[in-house]
């Protein structure tokens, strides 16, 4: 499509994709409430996850129907279906990010900020789902080593926030940590987007530039941490080292897109 529509589109599709969301985790909200008081705790934890993955696959889908953004998730369609359980880490570019993951992937539990528990659209969602909290340290580790062993696919941003200073900010060594007491392997995904949209330093209301194209490619695959303290460090290397090499791809593909325009 003509640039001139993507730029007048931009605000109108902004307010949709944020609206849309809202939507759904508020019409999500009241069975939420009811059901974690009515099922057992197991029930509940997996009808919860799956409500959570159904809504955000709806979410997902409405965005690239409606709101000009291009997905590609066919490596983490492929993942998901393995369906065993293991620590996935990503780069965190976005406030998109869990909710593609958790779109794509059976059984995800998340560790999350203890205040989301009492956010209004995620808080009941999350109780219900049993996602962890990392306000208390040796509790966390306690139940997502639990999780692990009983199946669940935990997804952790090492970065702990989204990324402050492009490609990758710094990263800790719990996913490593929990991965090793556990004995599942690590899956590294990474997160490539054409616009910093939702970023850390991205306004709220400020539009994305259309249209939004996001790719989850799958990484490297660790089936033993053998010194999990150094995690941190070597994963941050490794993002640090695959995002880098896609940045340069990328300028030099619109160097020759540029080139091919002006001999055209």
């Amino acid at each position: 499509m003509p640039k001139l529509f993507w730029r007048a589109y931009e605000p109108l599709a902004m307010v949709m994709g944020l609206g849309l969301l809202a939507v759904i985790c508020l019409a999500w909200t009241p069975f939420a409430l009811l059901l974690n008081a009515a099922l057992t705790e197991t029930q509940a934890k997996r009808l919860g996850r799956s409500a959570i993955r159904t809504g955000f696959r709806l979410y997902v889908r409405l965005l690239a129907l409606l709101c000009g953004c291009r997905f590609d998730l066919r490596e983490l369609e492929e993942l998901g279906r393995q369906g065993k359980p293991l620590v996935v880490v990503a780069n965190h570019p976005s406030l998109l990010d869990a909710v593609i993951l958790v779109s794509r992937l059976p059984n995800a539990v998340c560790i999350m900020k203890a205040g989301l528990m009492n956010n209004l659209l995620l808080g009941a969602g999350a109780r219900m789902a049993r996602y962890i909290v990392n306000d208390a340290p040796l509790p966390m580790i306690r139940n997502a080593i639990h999780e692990l062993r009983e199946g669940a696919c935990l997804v952790i941003f090492p970065e702990g926030t989204r990324t402050s200073t492009p490609p990758v900010g710094p990263c800790a060594s719990t996913a490593g940590l929990l991965a090793a007491r556990a004995g599942v392997p690590v899956q590294a995904l990474l997160i490539e987007m054409s616009s910093p949209y939702l970023g850390k330093h991205w306004p709220i209301w400020q539009p994305p530039r259309l249209p939004l194209t996001i790719r989850v490619r799958l990484g490297q695959r660790l089936d033993s941490i053998p010194q999990p303290q150094r995690f941190g460090q070597e994963i941050e290397r490794y993002f640090r080292g695959q995002l880098e090499a896609h940045q340069t791809r990328c300028a030099e593909s619109k160097t020759v897109d540029t080139q091919d325009a002006l001999n055209g």
